[in-house]
């Protein structure tokens, strides 16, 4: 009899809840802390600017390093991940970059800044495109995008619990043992990093036949199920057919309309609610946290409705629609604190919540050492926007004194990217 006679063709609910709970908590964790660590310059810069005697534009140009170095390790990085397994590679980087984001702390010049921004870059490479491929081992393609929305709610978490977290610490911290509060917002916040990367070698097993929390028939069960989903999709599976494939490059261009939007409110946002007249900051850090609930209340929502409706392509059109108006419309008000905060909450609400939708996408049609190869390369191509959108910024912002003309350009590449979406095939992404 085979090993996998008698057993339901679906794996069972209670078995995919076991998942959940082993790996989604503790991933989000670690998300979390990976975007905390990548944005908390964003706050550091209120008062590290005049500590440094820096410009806007170095530091736009520095915060923008980080993906410089980011894009070029990402694609060799997942591959590294698949050779030697997730538990081990994830920690890798983790550690190093919890290490590199606390050396931070000791920046005297704009050059040391470039150089540990690009650094951290380099060090993070991996990370996100890493999760997103071992995810696709454990999950069929038809639960992927409330999974991903479960886990990437480390981003508007790192947020809602970091800002208020920044602020108090930029708050109370300036002057304890000699060290600004800036230094001490690099350090406390690189912590928990090295502790999850410590960690992920004793919680995260390599794949499903490395779970000894699995009985043997529910290991068999998934593995069926997998099987099942990958043979009905007509994608190779070799690292050519993940890198020349060009919905890959498509996803890659959509990825960056979202980050060019999502990093500009990560990085700047802090200042925005500065210059709409807050001066305390600790009370920025928690009007910081209004829209960064209302990414996650859309991530968990349409990522839902998304999976309900087995639909994909308008479940990331209309949020992009929204989404470009809200910034659109946020240019007007820069001096009124409350429509501010207001409309970057719908922005954050529409473009970080179809982002667990987006990233459902890739194993649609990619598997194996493509799929590996083609989660790095659209996260390496959508990154560019985190150099782009930095750069941008701090020239306008040091030219202009007002985001409008930056925040204009990325809506129009949030409604431009609308039809890279529509040119997916349907069939194919909305299984």
């Amino acid at each position: 009899m085979s090993p996998t006679s008698g057993l339901p063709e679906q794996a069972s609910a209670d078995t995919y809840r076991k998942i959940v709970w082993r790996l989604i908590p503790f991933l989000c964790f670690c998300y979390l802390a990976s975007y905390l660590d990548r944005i908390n310059v964003g706050f550091a810069k209120l008062q590290m600017l005049d500590t440094l005697h820096m410009s806007e534009t170095a530091y736009g140009l520095g915060a923008g390093l980080f993906f410089a170095g980011y894009i070029l390790f990402e694609v060799p990085s997942n591959l590294v991940l698949q050779k030697v397994g997730a538990r081990l590679w994830i920690a890798r980087i983790m550690i190093s970059w919890g290490v590199l984001s606390g050396l931070t702390m000791f920046v005297t010049t704009e050059w040391h800044f470039y150089v540990l921004r690009f650094l951290l870059g380099a060090a993070e490479a991996g990370f996100l495109p890493g999760v997103l491929f071992y995810l696709s081992q454990w999950f069929p393609s038809y639960r992927r995008s409330r999974i991903i929305a479960l886990f990437m709610i480390g981003l508007p978490l790192s947020s809602l619990l970091g800002g208020p977290l920044s602020g108090w610490i930029m708050g109370n911290f300036d002057g304890v043992s000699g060290l600004h509060n800036w230094q001490w917002l690099f350090l406390l916040e690189a912590i928990p990093t090295v502790v999850l990367g410590v960690l992920c070698l004793a919680i995260l097993p390599n794949g499903i036949a490395d779970a000894a929390w699995l009985s043997e028939r529910e290991k068999i069960q998934l593995q069926a199920v997998l099987a099942k989903d990958d043979s009905e999709h007509q994608g190779g599976q070799s690292f050519r057919a993940g890198f020349f494939d060009i919905k890959v490059w498509m996803l890659g261009g959509i990825d960056f309309s979202i980050l060019l939007s999502a990093y500009a409110m990560g990085f700047w946002l802090p200042t925005f609610i500065r210059n709409a007249g807050v001066a305390n900051v600790s009370d920025i850090g928690l009007l910081v946290a209004i829209p960064s609930l209302a990414g996650l209340i859309g991530m968990l929502a349409i990522g839902a409705s998304s999976d309900r409706h087995r639909e994909r392509r308008w479940h990331i059109i209309v949020p992009f629609i929204v989404g470009a108006a809200a910034m659109f419309l946020s240019t007007f008000f820069t001096q009124n604190v409350a429509i501010t905060v207001l409309l970057f909450s719908v922005a954050s609400l529409a473009i970080i919540g179809a982002v667990p939708v987006f990233f459902s996408l890739p194993a649609t049609f990619l598997k194996g050492t493509a799929a590996a190869t083609g989660f790095a390369l659209a996260c390496s191509l959508a990154n560019i926007a985190g150099l782009v959108s930095n750069s941008l910024m701090g020239v306008v912002m040091d030219r202009f004194h007002s985001p409008q003309i930056a925040l204009w350009i990325f809506a129009a590449c949030l409604l431009l990217s609308c039809l890279l979406v529509l040119a997916l095939p349907a069939k194919t992404v909305n299984r």
